[in-house]
């Protein structure tokens, strides 16, 4: 019974609860926007950077340092995986706020 009132009061709550679409501080949409571009080009350079270490490894390890090639294919899907969350940094943060 006091369940059932609570969820009536929480959904009266929520009804009522205004919900804006996020919105820049004035003068700051600029700024965001600059620093944001910083992040994906420092992290695009880290990828770059990430591959080639995965490919160094590889191929120093060939021949009798296996356990090195390993850890360098194994660092692959690794970076694949960081480069594909920044592309979708944005996407699932808008998601997350609707």
């Amino acid at each position: 019974m006091i369940l059932k009132f609570v969820v009536a009061g929480q959904a009266a709550l929520a009804a009522d609860a205004p919900n804006p679409a996020p919105a820049a501080p004035p003068g700051m949409e600029a700024i965001a926007n600059t620093f944001l571009g910083w992040g994906k080009w420092i992290l695009l350079v880290a990828g770059v950077l990430g591959f080639m270490i995965c490919a160094g490894m590889m191929i120093i390890g060939r021949r009798n340092r296996s356990q090195t090639a390993v850890d360098g294919a194994a660092g692959v899907p690794w970076v694949l995986a960081g480069l594909a969350l920044t592309s979708l940094a944005a996407g699932i943060a808008g998601v997350a706020l609707t």
